[in-house]
């Protein structure tokens, strides 16, 4: 007689049943994950598919090019100049993106996608990108 265990063809090497694959996995995920959870996955989804950076791992005075979704956007004077705050997230962490000397940009509104490039900064333990270069996304973009 053989000693050899035997191993059952549905289970994963962890011991853990192995995950169905394929369209109807993929279904019961959406339909089981919360509506930012479908934001945030898509929004990295779109970050990756244009070839930009992802938030969360840009470091200190990196050089960088990233997409996202502007969340918020205040106008906020710092030491007495005028700028312009928003937050941009890509499905991965926040970013501050500020615009130093301006009170409005055109287009620069909450719920609207953009890339943007320049150099990271750390401030307050949070990511921030000072006057960067930026191109709007069309609207109804996917």
């Amino acid at each position: 007689m053989s000693a050899t265990p035997r191993s059952d063809s549905g289970s994963a090497k962890d011991g853990r049943a192995a995950k169905p694959a394929g369209r109807f996995r993929r279904m019961l995920d959406r339909l089981s994950s919360s509506q930012e959870d479908l934001e945030s996955e898509e929004l990295r989804e779109d970050a990756q598919a244009s070839g930009c950076l992802r938030i969360a791992e840009c470091g200190d005075r990196q050089i960088v090019r990233v997409t996202g979704t502007l969340r918020t956007v205040t106008f906020r004077p710092r030491a007495g100049v005028p700028s312009l705050e928003a937050e941009l997230f890509d499905g991965s962490a926040p970013l501050d993106v500020v615009w130093l000397g301006r009170r409005a940009i055109v287009g620069i509104e909450p719920g609207r996608r953009l890339i943007a490039s320049g150099r990271i900064s750390m401030s307050h333990g949070r990511r921030v990108l000072f006057n960067p270069k930026y191109e709007l996304r069309p609207l109804g973009q996917e």
